[in-house]
């Protein structure tokens, strides 16, 4: 709690000291968003059967972009968290998010900019292997992931922009130590002897790649009251199989209904072949595998909604 604390009053002092500034700088432009979504199931003596449900989300996203002369420069955060109590279990969280960008062009010809840029994503609180609420699967930097690049960006209007960086670098932290031991999230795995089962070499808490990688993002109002906004990185690894792409995509849809009101649909597609998840391969109902597997995540909801 006290990371998700710092993290907001982190992030909105932040936006609030640069958004001080709109009446003297023209150059700037800040926009964001803030939605609140809940669901809430109850039943007494229904004989149809069910269990009572308790869910809340939370994303705020906020860009602070600058641009003047040949020189622009784009900046924002996303911060998501959300969860559910169904039943007589305990709180369980459905979203955990914390991401940052920035990114630094230069113009070279019509539509197109030289770039670089960094991007910073990981998690509030800790997530565990459900039902099983002792066994922690990730938290704080683990993962943690930094990437940064350099290259050139193709922007042909203002709701599209494709960012190609053949040179860049991205690294995967897990600063839990059991899971650096466990190998999780592509780092090295710990060494054991194999006579006495004591650990040799501690797991490394962190993963370096050197590559290419290219990022598209594309934001509109697609009819009235309907904005899509949506992004799309793919990540290369030089090193070591670079056919196996990394791919990131997030897609929010906000449906306005009035000034306060607002019905959404986020997902978030992530393919990373270095991350190995647990298999069922004959589908009797436990895990004898892992591999790597396409992770997806939709979240449904109406509440509040504040543009600004």
């Amino acid at each position: 709690m006290k990371k998700i604390i710092f993290t907001l009053i982190f992030g909105l002092s932040l936006l609030a000291s640069i958004n001080a500034q709109t009446d003297t700088n023209k150059y700037w432009k800040f926009g964001g968003v803030f939605n609140f979504s809940a669901a809430q199931t109850g039943l007494v003596n229904w004989t149809a059967g069910g269990e009572n449900m308790v869910s809340g989300n939370v994303l705020f996203k906020y860009s602070a972009n600058y641009e003047k002369g040949v020189w622009k420069w784009d900046n924002d955060i996303t911060l998501g968290y959300g969860g559910l109590i169904q039943g007589d279990a305990a709180w369980a969280k459905t979203d955990d998010r914390i991401e940052l960008n920035t990114k630094v062009g230069r113009k070279a010809a019509e539509h197109w900019y030289y770039s670089a840029f960094v991007n910073f994503r990981t998690q509030m609180l800790d997530g565990y292997k459900l039902p099983n609420d002792s066994v922690i699967i990730s938290t704080w930097m683990a993962p943690g992931y930094l990437t940064a690049g350099l290259g050139a960006e193709y922007v042909p209007n203002k709701y599209f922009s494709a960012s190609i960086s053949p040179i860049a670098s991205k690294f995967t932290f897990v600063s839990n130590p059991a899971l650096a031991d466990a190998g999780a999230y592509g780092v090295d795995a710990a060494e054991y002897d194999a006579v006495s089962g004591l650990k040799t070499k501690d797991g490394l808490q962190y993963r370096y790649e050197f590559g290419g990688n290219v990022t598209l993002q594309y934001k509109r109002e697609l009819i009235k009251n309907v904005t899509l906004d949506t992004k799309l990185n793919f990540f290369s690894n030089y090193l070591e199989n670079p056919e196996n792409i990394d791919v990131n995509w997030d897609l929010m849809l906000i449906m306005k209904v009035n000034k306060w009101l607002s019905a959404s649909v986020t997902t978030n597609l992530i393919y990373d072949h270095d991350i190995d998840i647990p298999l069922d391969r004959d589908d009797d109902g436990i895990d004898d595998g892992f591999g790597p597997r396409v992770q997806f995540k939709e979240v449904i909801g109406v509440g509040v909604n504040l543009t600004f």
